[in-house]
């Protein structure tokens, strides 16, 4: 049995053998660093290489599949959409872990192989049969493209929801979330439905025009083309050093800030109703953030400001939402702007570049300093540190 290279059994091949490749490295990783994640990549690289190996071996003159194999399962698609869902969940909760409630997911994949199985455990004259009296007949094929197509709509739904609840939480928890952003997980979703439309275009032009299967082979070149997208960033994306741990009923909706009023330069009163009880925490919080300035910290997060002032997250989250009606992420970074502002005009300073005044400051990313920057003053830094100098607006924090 030969394999026959051909402009289009090779680009599948390749696809096909990367895959594999790559899930392989990801598994290994995902044992040594226990990093479930990397396990579900791994598996979710075998399911999009079992979408595109009828194609493969067929162009490459291998007909195992409807000779020996026929109805035989073939591809793992009914399993793809959980294993990108939670391989999303995986990546932002590092404690997640499947349980027996998970299992319902695989309800519509395992249906489907057991009755693949049971039809062809009856033999190949049974199987000639079945699929001439019932299985053709009763259009199971179209139903389970259905089937398909609606469970790919919901759980890509459900990982769009994830990804906008996460950019959420971030900004709650940690003072630079660019860092964590995962750009990413947004970059895999827009790959994952490029991928999946052009796949469905070509199985509804195929069902109009009842394509050839050499004019059928576009949708499998796109899922090839993800595979090696997919194997090489996944695999080479940053891993943030501390360990996530978000869920959805995390994510709380965070106040609409009014950057100039809310700055530390010029707010030191409650812009929203804090309780009388949180009142010293607040005290104690921007005490903290004056002298000990744990804000020049690129990494720091609300549990680290948490456990310094001897309090919960939760409780602190409070007092910076409703006490300065700011979320962590933009209390954190006006301070930071308050301090670039100050050292900017200091002429021991001067040798510096804006970007590295920036980083002094607890910045972690040009783009970042940028964007909190114009968000706390409108105007960009090199804009301001043009202007001349102004007298000091004086608070009491």
């Amino acid at each position: 049995m030969s394999f026959y290279f051909s402009a289009y059994s090779t680009p599948l091949l390749f696809g096909f053998i990367q895959g594999w490749l790559y899930a392989i490295l990801l598994w290994v990783r995902g044992r040594r660093n226990e990093r479930l994640s990397d396990w579900l990549l791994g598996w979710l690289l075998i399911a999009l290489c079992f979408d595109i190996w009828e194609y493969m071996l067929g162009f490459g003159g291998i007909e195992i599949l409807w000779r020996q194999l026929a109805f035989f399962p073939r591809n793992l698609s009914l399993l793809l959409p959980p294993l990108y869902y939670f391989y999303l969940r995986s990546q932002v909760d590092t404690t997640f872990r499947f349980t027996a409630r998970h299992l319902w997911h695989t309800l519509p994949f395992g249906l489907n192989t057991a009755y693949h199985l049971l039809v062809f455990a009856q033999g190949p004259a049974f199987v000639a049969q079945w699929e001439t009296r019932v299985h053709g007949p009763l259009y199971i094929d179209m139903l389970v493209f259905v089937i398909d197509t609606a469970q790919h709509l919901l759980y890509l739904y459900w990982s769009m929801q994830l990804y906008r609840a996460y950019r959420q939480w971030i900004k709650t928890q940690f003072s630079d979330p660019d860092t964590i952003s995962f750009r990413w997980f947004r970059n895999f979703l827009v790959a994952l439905v490029s991928t999946l439309t052009i796949s469905f275009t070509m199985t509804m032009v195929d069902l109009w025009l009842d394509l050839s299967f050499w004019q059928d082979w576009w949708g499998n070149l796109a899922g090839a083309v993800l595979i090696y997208y997919v194997s090489i960033s996944g695999y080479a994306q940053w891993q943030p050093g501390r360990r996530l741990t978000f869920r959805e009923s995390d994510a709380e909706p965070s106040p609409a800030p009014s950057p100039v009023a809310n700055s530390p330069e010029t707010s030191a009163e409650p812009t929203r109703t804090l309780l009388p009880e949180l009142e010293p925490l607040r005290q104690r919080l921007l005490g903290l953030m004056s002298t000990d300035k744990p804000y020049l910290e690129p990494d720091l997060s609300l549990p680290d400001l948490a456990r310094r002032l001897h309090t919960n997250p939760v409780v602190l989250s409070q007092v910076i939402n409703a006490g300065q009606g700011v979320n962590f992420n933009d209390f954190v970074n006006e301070y930071r702007v308050a301090e670039f502002k100050a050292q900017v005009r200091r002429p021991d300073r001067a040798h510096l570049s804006l970007l590295g005044l920036a980083l002094d400051c607890g910045f972690n990313s040009k783009a970042t300093f940028n964007r909190a920057f114009r968000k706390a003053t409108g105007q960009s830094p090199r804009e301001f540190a043009d202007s001349p100098p102004t007298a000091p607006a004086h608070a009491d924090q």
